[in-house]
């Protein structure tokens, strides 16, 4: 399902130029699968172990500290912490993210830092079984 996802994600013409992950063997497969069709090299991958069984919180502070060279970053995580996550973005609220799912939003950012206190703009969410 995560090639089919990654697939999905770059017709959309989101342009990932970093993929983050949970250091947990699950996620990394499907973040380097995603690279893969993206052609970014999975030596790049940046693993996160803050992001395993991670809270809200969590998922903030690691963002807050993203380089601010990089515009549009994917995040690898897990349930029930990723769905939590996102269900604080913004008014568009999901039941779960399931397996290899995508929630996008957009921010007018200076800086990554100003993730957690930006408006968000909620683009999309997708999911193997949606269509």
């Amino acid at each position: 399902e995560a090639p089919i996802m990654a697939i999905r994600v770059k017709e959309r013409s989101v342009n990932v130029d970093c993929f983050v992950s949970s250091p947990a063997k699950r996620a990394k497969k499907t973040a380097k699968i995603f690279m893969k069709i993206f052609g970014i090299d999975k030596k790049d991958l940046i693993l996160l172990p803050e992001l395993y069984e991670a809270s809200s919180k969590n998922f903030y502070n690691a963002i807050e500290r993203f380089d601010d060279g990089f515009d549009c970053v994917a995040i690898f995580s897990h349930n029930p912490g990723i769905t939590d996550f996102v269900n604080t973005l913004t008014d568009y609220q999901i039941d779960n993210i399931p397996t290899s799912g995508v929630f996008a939003v957009s921010f007018e950012k200076e800086s990554w830092s100003d993730f957690r206190t930006s408006t968000k703009k909620f683009l999309f969410f997708d999911f193997p079984k949606s269509g």
